[in-house]
């Protein structure tokens, strides 16, 4: 039995921390719903914990599909789309997700009939991360991150990098497309723990159009920075998306949060 609706123009933001899940019995159940070739997947990680998450990854995603449609966990079936995404065979609705997961955190954003992408990251991971800048990002992004006082640098890095993964990832394309071939413009926020004020840009060989796309960043916590990219159908879309978050504990709760400070405070 589904229970809950996707509006167009809705995105559903789900989050799971698999560090909070350790009962045999519920690892267990989890493992029922994989198809062979997903617990072969599964079992080629190395490390226990990676293991564990991998796990953890493709039962949540299961999980909640089922809250939109009247498939039983175990009953989905995914393959390669198109564009090298997972796509769901034979979709009772036009549902599309992406998937993202870093260390104790794992998403995933749902939506219909558009391209999404989602990326978290652990912002509190030992990079160069402003090397990483130099190397890869463009030369207006370059400019805006190194006139910031350095106390401010790297939070910004990683809002320019979960934006260009998550532009990426709804592209479906990966690092086929080099990431100077885009920019991002990152105004002030006008909400608490979210950014919705960001507008694209592309270099003039590439063909895309900036008035297809939102992008949000999300300050999940002091530890992960979340961001989502969208890409309408056409011009002539409404473009006034609606976020929801959720947390989850595949096959036994999940709770719709008013903000995503809420579950990290």
């Amino acid at each position: 039995m589904t229970t809950l609706q996707l509006e167009k123009n809705d995105i559903h933001l789900w989050l799971c921390r698999p560090q909070d899940i350790s009962s045999p019995e519920l690892l267990h159940a989890y493992s029922q719903l994989l198809t062979a070739e997903e617990t072969s997947k599964q079992q080629r990680y190395r490390f226990e914990k990676d293991q564990h998450d991998a796990l953890i990854t493709r039962a949540f995603v299961r999980d909640l599909l089922s809250k939109y449609a009247d498939v039983k966990p175990e009953d989905w079936r995914f393959e390669k789309g198109e564009k090298d995404k997972p796509e769901i065979i034979n979709a009772p609705l036009a549902l599309r997700f992406n998937l993202s997961h870093t260390d104790n955190l794992i998403i995933c954003a749902v939506t219909l009939n558009d391209d999404i992408g989602a990326d978290v990251e652990n912002i509190g991971r030992n990079n160069d991360v402003l090397a990483i800048a130099n190397r890869y990002f463009s030369a207006l992004e370059t400019r805006e991150l190194f006139s910031l006082p350095e106390d401010q640098q790297r939070s910004r890095f990683f809002d320019y990098w979960t934006l260009k993964e998550s532009y990426i990832k709804a592209c479906g394309l990966g690092l086929a497309i080099p990431l100077v071939d885009f920019s991002f413009h990152i105004a002030p926020a006008t909400m608490k723990n979210t950014n919705d004020q960001i507008k694209l840009s592309f270099a003039p060989h590439r063909i895309d159009y900036p008035e297809l796309w939102r992008s949000w960043i999300l300050y999940v916590s002091d530890e992960h920075r979340i961001a989502l990219s969208i890409k309408a159908q056409d011009n002539n879309q409404q473009r006034d998306y609606r976020l929801r978050y959720f947390t989850s504990i595949p096959l036994i709760t999940f709770n719709e949060q008013l903000s995503l400070k809420d579950d990290s405070d």
